[in-house]
């Protein structure tokens, strides 16, 4: 669940020059009407009657490269979500293994969503047909919390953030609002682990983009516009990364030109060490149900870090590249197991979000 960092820089745009700058800007739509477009998606919960409404909250949760692989199915008091392998981006991930942990940061949003409407339920892993997750509606108080007050507020926010530290009372609450059965949570918060994290992350990074197939995966997935974004309703779009909009026919162009592995590496390092501390997720296991478990965790961590004023963002080279994930493992005292989720958070600055696609998108029947 990597979003990536695009190092296009605003020379792309001023090497257009002068008029045909504008010309080839004018029809990229505006950041005032991306707001407003995708405004509507993050609006407070309506009528929890309507089961459709707490499925929008279930879709604002993190997934990898922004494809929402998955879909829901309304069945008298049951919402399951199915994964959409039509939607898998098979060289970054080939196993599928993003896919069920996105499916699972949905399912937390969906179960904190409904508890909070008076409709808590029960959460159930389906192996059958490839794996699914029912969520089974009861009936019971309201149980509204600060994770479901954030839910449409948490953002993976790619940028810088301050150095600050995160104060040892907070980092308890971001523990224990992670702590689920089967889940590990590792949280390096020391410089020398953190900056040995930050080598596994260039070499990932440098691997992943020596390889042409991931290239050109992950470019299928970018938006460099807000008229892109808003019309697809998915993808990594790159102004939420901190980068200018671009044409649709120059981003891709750009993005060869002007995202050189040195400088990719280079704010990675930048952004990591701004960052309060990283936290690697490891689950019991290497299969659907256990990664499903990892993605309610993680979910719940960034909720809670949301929650604390906290920013997060998905670090996960070291995950996808198969060759690190022992050193990672060693590094995190958990030897011999496969990390699944790296996040770095800290204190920064908001974002553009990322869109969604609307809910009869994602409807299954």
């Amino acid at each position: 669940m990597n979003r990536r960092q695009i190092l296009i820089g605003a020379g792309a745009s001023a090497a257009l020059g002068g008029g045909a700058a504008w010309l080839a800007l004018s029809g990229m739509g505006s950041s005032v009407s991306y707001a407003a477009g995708i405004a509507p998606l993050r609006a407070p919960l309506g009528d929890p009657a309507q089961f459709r409404d707490l499925i929008r909250y279930a879709t604002l949760a993190p997934n990898g490269h922004n494809t929402q692989p998955w879909r829901f199915r309304l069945t008298g008091q049951r919402i399951a979500i199915l994964p959409d392998f039509s939607r898998r981006t098979p060289v970054v991930d080939p196993d599928d293994h993003h896919i069920f942990v996105s499916m699972g940061c949905a399912a937390e949003n969906l179960s904190l969503a409904s508890a909070a409407c008076g409709r808590p339920g029960s959460l159930r892993f389906d192996p059958a047909n490839g794996g699914s997750i029912a969520f089974d509606f009861e009936a019971g108080p309201a149980q509204r919390s600060a994770l479901f007050d954030a839910i449409p507020r948490r953002q993976s926010t790619r940028g810088d953030y301050d150095g600050r530290a995160v104060g040892p009372t907070e980092l308890a609450a971001l523990a224990k609002a992670a702590a689920l059965p089967g889940v590990d949570l590792v949280m390096l918060t020391d410089r020398p682990r953190i900056e040995r994290l930050r080598d596994l992350i260039e070499a990932g990074n440098s691997a992943q983009l020596a390889d042409a197939a991931f290239v050109r995966e992950l470019k299928s997935w970018l938006r460099f516009n807000p008229r892109a974004a808003l019309r697809t309703g998915d993808g990594l779009y790159s102004v939420a990364s901190g980068n200018p909009a671009l044409p649709d026919w120059l981003g891709p162009l750009a993005f060869d030109w002007l995202a050189p592995v040195a400088s990719q590496n280079e704010a990675y390092a930048r952004q990591i060490r701004s960052s309060s501390g990283i936290a690697v997720f490891v689950g019991g296991g290497a299969s659907p149900e256990h990664w499903v478990a990892v993605g309610r965790a993680c979910q719940r961590f960034a909720l809670q870090a949301t929650a604390l004023g906290l920013k997060t963002a998905f670090i996960n080279q070291p995950v996808e590249v198969p060759r690190l994930r022992p050193e990672l493992a060693a590094l995190v005292g958990l030897p011999g197991r496969r990390p699944d989720i790296v996040m770095r958070f800290g204190y920064g600055a908001p974002l553009p979000y990322s869109p969604r696609r609307p809910v009869a998108a994602v409807l299954a029947a």
